[in-house]
């Protein structure tokens, strides 16, 4: 029987590849094992296979300060674990890890092992680097380096120049083993994520560049996210045996193809199954139609099948004065229980915000915005897309194509959610007097989409 799996393929001129992180192995007959085995018994199902591999860090269990026993993971890593990919045809890419680099003798074994290209930095031979392959561009940075102080810890002026210096390329990929923004509410600088004084100066290099993602692992966990319409692609599910959180996520690799139509990948787990997919961008929302203020029979309800996303345009000028209560923008509800879905302004900041009640007698999930000054008018898109998981509700100014995720310390999206038959605007779901919209102007949009 043909147990392969269909490989997504570039439309035309682009790359097909496969991208998965933090296998912790390099140990025969210890924990994570059988699960790295079972991820790569997936991987080489696909048809065709890729043409190269990426993996954003922690190959072997390291955090030994035996030198010896630390290249013996490593030869059993590469030698009998990975013995059936041929390097040679399929050339696979590393970045550091806090596993495999976690001090300076281990970065020495790092650079002797994987004889990485050496066109970084200077201090930083074999653990930064760049690869380009036609029109991309893939930079390999270094988030835990020991001259700058170990974990959470990333150079950027290296990555600026470069970047810069192969402007040129049509595609621009960024990697590093650490995120930049935290992964389903698991967070704490300069050990989750890069140190919180690098976080933003990296993330404005991306986007000044124009990178297309920013590539990483670390937290056990698959999640995308969107920053200033830079996505941050987490995958760290190749073989570790625990999740974060359990139960929610689960051991996978991402199969991606890129074209000049962008990215799309499909998410694989451990049987062969694809439990996620995307392409990016979103396409460009049309059909708009008017929502009438108070309440209304929804243009739509259920759950949003994967490939379809919700946009909303919100115009309006904010209070003139600071109100801290809650104001509906948008509201969807079942008559007699509790909204499912809740858009507004909440806090003295009258920060946009979406609150999202999926399970009865259980605490909503948060999603926050951005803050709506007193007295200015407004005119942002909010877009629901549940394929994006927990970072697929995203918003922009009218006019400006870069999308953002609003911030979230869940693990689930929207996936799974069922739209009520009753909407709101304006006001919540008991009157005119419930959390009222206390602005002017208030007027929504709805667009659907479909790939």
């Amino acid at each position: 029987m043909d147990n392969s799996i269909p490989a997504l393929l570039p439309r035309g001129e682009g790359h097909q590849f496969l991208l998965y992180g933090d296998s912790c192995s390099g140990v025969p007959g210890a924990l994570h094992a059988k699960t790295f085995a079972s991820v790569n018994a997936v991987v080489r199902r696909l048809e065709p296979q890729p043409e190269f591999i990426l993996f954003p860090g922690d190959e072997i269990i390291g955090l030994t300060p035996d030198a010896d026993a630390l290249r013996a993971q490593w030869r059993y890593w590469f030698d009998t674990e990975m013995a059936w990919l041929d390097r040679a045809t399929t050339p696979i890419w590393h970045t550091t890890g806090n596993h495999t680099t976690c001090d300076a003798m281990s970065e020495a074994i790092f650079r002797e092992v994987l004889d990485l290209p050496d066109n970084g930095p200077p201090a930083q031979t074999g653990l930064c680097y760049f690869v380009r392959r036609n029109d991309l561009l893939m930079v390999f940075v270094n988030t835990l380096w020991s001259g700058l102080g170990g974990e959470g810890h990333v150079e950027t002026e290296w990555l600026e120049a470069t970047l810069k210096e192969q402007s040129d390329a049509g595609h621009k990929l960024v990697l590093g083993h650490h995120p930049v923004f935290p992964v389903n509410g698991f967070s704490g600088p300069y050990q989750r994520e890069i140190g919180h004084e690098y976080a933003e100066p990296f993330w404005d290099i991306l986007v000044r560049e124009n990178v297309l993602a920013y590539l990483c692992s670390h937290i056990l966990a698959f999640d995308v996210q969107v920053h200033r319409g830079v996505l941050q692609i987490c995958t760290a599910g190749a073989g570790t045996a625990h999740r974060m959180p359990e139960g929610i996520e689960y051991l996978h690799c991402v199969q991606a193809a890129l074209d000049e139509q962008g990215l799309r990948y499909q998410v694989l787990d451990a049987e062969g199954v694809v439990r996620e997919r995307l392409e990016w961008p979103l396409p460009n929302a049309d059909r708009w139609r008017q929502l009438p203020l108070g309440e209304t029979e929804a243009p739509f309800s259920g759950i949003l099948q994967s490939g379809r996303a919700i946009e909303l345009r919100l115009k309006g000028r904010a209070p003139t004065t600071d109100f801290a209560s809650a104001q509906t923008i948008f509201s969807a509800f079942t008559p007699g229980s509790i909204a499912a879905l809740w858009l507004g302004l909440r806090g003295p900041k009258q920060t946009l915000t979406l609150i999202v009640g999926r399970d009865p007698g259980r605490s909503p999930s948060y999603w926050l915005g951005p803050d709506l000054p007193p007295g200015d008018d407004f005119d942002i898109h909010v877009a629901f897309c549940p394929d994006m998981g927990p970072g697929g509700v995203l918003y922009r100014s009218h006019g400006n194509a870069r999308w953002s995720s609003f911030n979230s310390a869940t693990a689930r999206g929207l996936e799974q959610l069922s739209w009520p038959q009753q909407w709101s605007i304006g006001h919540g779901q008991h009157g005119t007097g419930d959390r009222r919209f206390r602005g002017a102007s208030l007027s929504i949009q709805i667009s659907g989409t479909e790939r």
